[in-house]
């Protein structure tokens, strides 16, 4: 087997035996129990499971939000809770992406505004981070949106700013918690197809939580959180 094949079948994320308990004044919450999986490049993975059990907390995890317990997190072989201090803030602003249910915009900033932040936050030219902004909100379908604020857009163009927001930067990995979650069901849909789109045309590689049997079913593989590991989802699982 040559090198290159070697390389395109090695995962671009794995988790291995990761814990994580969080301390409450009653008992302890065990939410992680020793849960394995990877993430194989340009792929669009779901994840599933009941409110509660722990899907939002196994993305920070894997986004470097969040310290497992016990347990390795590896990105491209990488332990990435074992390295130098810095690491982390630096893995999140270059590798991953995050989408999350409640878009979590700046309302007093436009749209074009918004995703312009994460490529200032990372001291790119303004005039370069402007025009890439307008490119990927172009992308996105809101190129006569681009200047109005979060307030004054309907929930699924907010969505799409927050996607083309955490797509500016280019990262590997894109992390989506419920994004559909706050979208009536033909927005959601759209939404799930774009990001179809650019998984088959940028190859960029999904992980998305949710509890849509909808949104499920048009992703390339599904696990489901269940008693704190994460397993196959062989049957439709009511949620």
């Amino acid at each position: 087997m040559n090198d290159v094949t070697q390389v395109s079948k090695a995962p671009l994320m794995e988790a291995v035996d990761v814990f994580k308990t969080y301390r409450k004044e009653t008992d302890p919450l065990k939410v992680l129990t020793g849960t394995s999986f990877s993430i194989p490049p340009g792929k669009v993975l779901g994840i599933v499971g009941a409110s509660g059990v722990g899907k939002s907390t196994l993305l920070h995890v894997i986004g470097g939000l969040d310290h497992p317990d016990s347990g390795n997190v590896y990105f491209r072989g990488e332990d990435i809770f074992a390295q130098k201090s810095g690491y982390l803030e630096t893995y999140r602003n270059n590798h991953i992406g995050f989408v999350f249910q409640q878009f979590n915009l700046l309302h007093d900033f436009s749209a074009l505004e918004n995703v312009m932040f994460p490529p200032l936050i990372k001291k790119i030219d303004k005039k370069l981070a402007q025009e890439k902004a307008e490119e990927y909100l172009c992308q996105m379908g809101l190129k006569d949106r681009m200047h109005h604020r979060p307030g004054e857009l309907s929930g699924g163009e907010c969505q799409r700013v927050a996607l083309a927001r955490a797509l500016i930067n280019e990262p590997e990995l894109l992390l989506a918690d419920e994004p559909t979650g706050n979208l009536d069901t033909n927005t959601a849909d759209g939404l799930v197809d774009l990001i179809r789109k650019l998984n088959e045309e940028l190859g960029q590689t999904f992980v998305i939580v949710t509890h849509s049997q909808r949104v499920a079913k048009k992703l390339d593989e599904v696990y489901q959180l269940f008693q704190g590991k994460v397993q196959p989802l062989e049957n439709e699982v009511v949620l």
